[in-house]
């Protein structure tokens, strides 16, 4: 029997982990389900995740015992489930599970799939060929990677994540590029990501003290995923669930989550671990939301509003030009008149100018930016909307 046939051949059965928030809610909605991954996603509804996260075996190839130069043995990824009799044998089980995952991931999803030099580049292939349409690859730089003991190579400090839409022309991607510019400073988050391996007491650990999966991810790597790629209340699975970092992280994070492990041993530690996260509170989950998706507010409501009277007088931040605000929603400068954006351009001699952040009104002797105002005029609209 093939690799791929081995594989699949497991049933699956589900564990879940909460019971249903509604009657309404499917059965396989947060739960993890033991089995192989693709019987188990044939189960799932089409087009029913919003996010894959997938940590596939990376069909390491390797041969004998690694030691350290002391001799001492390295607790290397030696498993079964990592052992595959050819490339070809491993190229059937990824097309397999990754048409499995295309078939539930929705059309305004996206795919993660992380890997090493041994396989990431096989995996990536096959997406194209699939139809995924590669957004991103995502260096993840370790801060403290496993040396290289042997010293024939270089250190091997990092691993690579592909990020995928499932279609070419896909539209309506979750991607919250002012929540990770907020994340990292107010600066653009980069494709190098400095984080650490797991260790310490995030390293689930047997009765005996021994690593109870050798791969197991930091939640850090997976917050910065789920964050960056979805939003709360979204669907995220996991075909290759092992002790469950993505749907620990997805819980805390107020998504949904499905896993699938095909050791049973890998998900009771999964389940135990999922079951003893909080999920942050609702105030705490809100995502930054672009301009864009904000709702239109012209310069006409500040004054329906009451926050801007005809007559007021707007300048800028060093009190060197002035407008006078009138009833129609324009602004006048001398013999300038127009909009806030046309004035605020002309009065410097520019070609463009953004009147939001350049023009102020005085209020109370002080000068408050009129985008302020705005920002108050939405989130009235906001409250009035819920």
């Amino acid at each position: 029997m093939s690799v791929l046939r081995q594989r699949a051949a497991a049933s699956s059965s589900e564990v879940s982990l909460h019971s249903p928030a509604a009657s309404s809610a499917p059965d396989w909605l947060d739960s993890v389900i033991v089995g192989d991954c693709v019987a188990a996603l044939e189960r799932l509804p089409k087009a029913s995740v919003d996010l894959i996260f997938a940590d596939p075996p990376y069909n390491l190839q390797l041969g004998g015992d690694l030691t350290r130069p002391d001799q001492s043995k390295v607790d290397a990824v030696d498993d079964d489930w990592d052992r595959f009799d050819s490339f070809e044998a491993y190229d059937a089980f990824t097309r397999a599970w990754l048409l499995a995952c295309r078939r539930v991931l929705k059309p305004t999803g996206t795919i993660w799939v992380i890997g090493s030099y041994h396989n990431i580049f096989r995996v990536g292939s096959i997406m194209q060929d699939l139809g995924f349409w590669v957004l991103n690859d995502i260096i993840w730089r370790k801060a403290n990677p496993m040396p290289n003991f042997k010293g024939k190579r270089f250190t091997n400090a990092h691993e690579t994540l592909i990020w995928a839409s499932r279609d070419r022309e896909a539209k309506g991607i979750t991607f919250n590029y002012e929540a990770m510019k907020a994340f990292n400073d107010d600066l653009q988050m980069r494709s190098d990501w400095l984080l650490p391996i797991c260790t310490g007491g995030e390293r689930l650990k047997t009765a005996d003290g021994d690593k109870v999966h050798p791969t197991q991810k930091p939640e850090a790597l997976l917050w910065r995923v789920l964050t960056s790629s979805s939003k709360p209340g979204d669907v995220v699975l996991d075909p290759f669930l092992g002790t469950g970092t993505s749907a620990a992280v997805a819980k805390r994070l107020g998504r949904h989550f499905v896993g699938v492990e095909r050791d049973s041993t890998y998900a009771d530690y999964a389940r135990e671990r999922i079951a003893s996260v909080e999920r942050a509170p609702d105030d705490g989950l809100a995502v930054v939301m672009p301009k864009r998706a904000e709702p239109r507010v012209p310069f006409g409501s500040l004054i329906e509003a009451g926050l801007i009277r005809p007559g007021d007088r707007l300048c800028d931040a060093r009190r060197r030009h002035v407008a006078t605000v009138r009833a129609d929603g324009s602004i006048a400068a001398g013999i300038v008149t127009g909009s806030i954006h046309k004035v605020g351009a002309s009065v410097q001699g520019l070609e463009a100018c953004n009147g939001w952040t350049y023009w102020h009104v005085e209020k109370q002797g002080a000068l408050v930016l009129i985008d302020e105002l705005r920002g108050r005029v939405r989130s009235e609209l906001a409250a009035a909307g819920a």
